[in-house]
């Protein structure tokens, strides 16, 4: 039995490192279905399409352009639109990238802000689910329509030192949730209350969200940047550094309603423990920080990027904090860790196409390091009024802890990986606070999630 086992792990590394890459050229198409759920948006129905052009093949692993194209809706009225174009040959000397992003959301995640201050009623939307009372869920969304739109250009100042300055615009609405839209469907003992409000109501009631920034607005904002970037090729690198910092000055005279100053610095390192790109050890370390005291709410939950990739959003979720409820931290400044062990398994050809399987394994983390006033409102008890039919307490408690900490997931994925530029991810990741029964951020990020995606990370 041990000499079976020898033999195939030789076997599965011949495997691995035989395989010689087909080299790409011309146009290639990646689709995919885009199949999700969640409870209160209904079931994620949609495609997505990445097109590749690799030219003569010369930059091959890397692409000379790329387009991709997202449609996603949802069973109760949500929808998601994404188009993004990164051309690196247009412009003589100049990489040339431009993204739209579209998103119709009846059921945003919304649970407060600076992390733990801001308490998480886990207690109360299981009860709900148990049927004890009505669906709790609602308390923890909004409304919001968002738009986004960018163009940014990037050029060498040497081999990899570059330059980055881009424009970008965007537009919120956001306010309280439908009633009638989240109930659609749902038994009356299940519907939530008319008469019950919702987290982002409590905080227009206390004043924690002005009035001016409340109902979102549109925002116009220029972004410059340097970038150092010694990747050995962009969608799966093993090896070289990529790290940049930039500023978003988005002044009231470029049309913005609340004007905002915002910061990010990243740094990402991908480590080669095996050659042939079979084991790479990949960590990023990124800084969003506010200039000032004063940033719109709606601007803060983000990773914000220059060059192909658009703005993610949500602390928590498949593109910052696998695993963690989504806009779980949000702050005026926040730090975000990511470390992860890739492992190629499995490289081959197929259908003249270069194919790998990979396993991974994660741990993300994030923290508010200066948060937003609150104004003592956590300090408060808020009640449901004596029409709203609540078994677990009659007191809703808003109070978390008195400073944020580092909220960490840990997972693992599998990816489909071809021509090292289109690849399906499958990951899960759950938060460590999960496993903490006696500690007072049990559940406090919920209790896990699973993710079928594209790309990496970083």
């Amino acid at each position: 039995m041990k000499r079976l086992f020898i033999s195939a792990i030789v076997s599965l590394a011949c495997l691995t490192v035989a395989a010689q890459d087909i080299v790409k050229t011309g146009l290639n198409f990646g689709p995919l279905p885009v199949v999700a759920f969640d409870a209160d948006k209904g079931l994620q129905y949609g495609a997505l399409l990445n097109i590749y052009n690799f030219g003569d093949g010369s930059n091959y692993p890397n692409y000379n352009s790329k387009i991709y194209a997202e449609a996603s809706f949802f069973t109760k009225g949500s929808s998601l639109f994404n188009l993004s174009y990164d051309a690196k040959e247009l412009i003589p000397g100049i990489r040339w990238s431009s993204a739209l992003s579209l998103a119709l959301d009846k059921a945003m995640d919304f649970y407060g802000f600076n992390g733990y201050e801001s308490y998480y009623d886990y207690k109360a939307v299981a009860s709900g689910k148990a049927g004890d009372s009505f669906i709790f869920t609602p308390f923890y969304k909004v409304a919001r329509k968002q738009l986004l739109a960018k163009t940014d250009f990037i050029g060498d100042i040497t081999e990899h030192f570059k330059w980055e300055v881009g424009y970008h615009a965007s537009w919120f609405k956001e306010g309280a949730i439908d009633r009638e839209s989240i109930n659609k469907g749902k038994e009356d003992s299940e519907k939530y209350p008319g008469e019950a409000p919702t987290l982002f109501e409590l905080y227009r009631q206390a004043g924690v969200i002005s009035d001016t920034e409340a109902d979102g607005g549109f925002s116009s904002g220029i972004r410059l940047g340097l970038v150092y970037d010694s990747r050995d090729k962009e969608g799966a690198p093993t090896r070289g550094i990529w790290a940049e910092g930039h500023i978003h000055a988005a002044p009231k005279w470029l049309g913005t309603k609340n004007p905002f100053y915002r910061y990010s610095l990243t740094f990402r390192q991908y480590l080669p423990i095996v050659k042939n790109d079979v084991l790479t050890f990949a960590y990023r370390l990124n800084y969003e920080g506010t200039f000032g005291s004063n940033a719109p709410y709606y601007v803060l939950p983000y990773i914000t990027v220059m060059g192909e990739n658009y703005d993610r959003d949500g602390m928590g979720g498949y593109r910052n904090v696998r695993g963690m409820l989504r806009n779980r931290v949000v702050g005026l400044d926040m730090f975000t860790y990511t470390a992860e062990l890739r492992w190629r398994f499995l490289q081959f050809r197929a259908f003249n196409q270069n194919i790998a399987l990979g396993l991974s394994a994660f741990s993300d983390g994030s923290t508010v390091t200066r948060g937003r006033d609150m104004k003592d409102f956590a300090k408060q008890e808020y009640g449901w009024g004596e029409s709203v039919h609540f078994s677990y307490k009659n007191k809703l408690n808003v109070a978390g802890q008195e400073k944020d900490s580092m909220h960490i997931t840990m997972g693992a994925g599998f990816r489909f990986i071809m021509n090292e530029n289109f690849i399906v991810a499958f990951e899960y990741g759950t938060p460590l606070s999960h496993f903490r029964k006696n500690s007072p951020v049990y559940n406090q990020d919920g209790t896990g999630a699973m993710y079928i995606n594209i790309g990496y990370l970083f």
